[in-house]
């Protein structure tokens, strides 16, 4: 198969990694109560946090990150750079839809960091410093979230990657998307802070 016909594939490849739920799996094998009927119903690993579970959190935010590095290295192996690019195209939408769950998923953070490991490093470095930065100055994560994915492809173009940039520039947007309840609750101040008490 040559590498122009892989790509559908790989963007295939990318949707079956990117849809694997790992904090539903996760809280499952734990036995608390369904993820989705907990804080915003959301998979992810700030929700799964709700359950009091620091561990199976920080589970769901190594295995959510390390889907769409995987996704990318194994799409890259098999199809090239432009395959793997693809494929990190894919991840990214079976984990904000993914076709098991309703296409009801998380809303990105963690699998873009992981997709960033496996197309350029740096860039996940850079995501993760701005994070923090932003988490620590202003105490919101899905602020952190916001910034740190705006500038990422902002960061990635400066330094000549144009075709990571445009990917990552699609990537925020829908990570933007998925954050806008985020959005609406930081421009009422009704979000709520980092280490706030309920």
């Amino acid at each position: 198969m040559g590498s122009e016909a892989f790509l559908p594939v790989a963007l295939i490849i990318g949707y079956l990694f990117g849809s694997i739920p790992f904090g539903l799996i996760l809280t499952r094998l734990a036995g608390t109560q369904d993820l989705r009927s907990i804080g915003s119903g959301n998979i992810g690993a700030t929700n799964v946090l709700r359950t009091g579970r620091k561990g199976l959190a920080a589970g769901t935010l190594l295995g959510d990150a390390l889907k769409g590095t995987a996704a990318v290295i194994v799409a890259g192996y098999l199809g090239g750079p432009n395959a793997a690019m693809i494929a990190s195209l894919g991840a990214f939408l079976g984990h904000l839809f993914p076709v098991w769950l309703k296409f009801r998923g998380g809303k990105g953070v963690a699998v873009y960091i992981g997709i960033l490991i496996g197309l350029f490093w740096p860039g996940a470095i850079f995501f993760c410093l701005v994070w923090l930065a932003t988490a620590f100055a202003f105490r919101y994560s899905s602020l952190a979230a916001l910034v740190a994915s705006v500038l990422t492809p902002i960061m990635l173009w400066a330094f000549g990657h144009t075709a990571l940039a445009a990917l990552f520039a699609l990537l925020t947007l829908l990570l933007i998307y998925m954050h806008r309840e985020n959005i609406k609750r930081l421009q009422g101040g009704t979000e709520s802070k980092i280490g706030a008490k309920k």
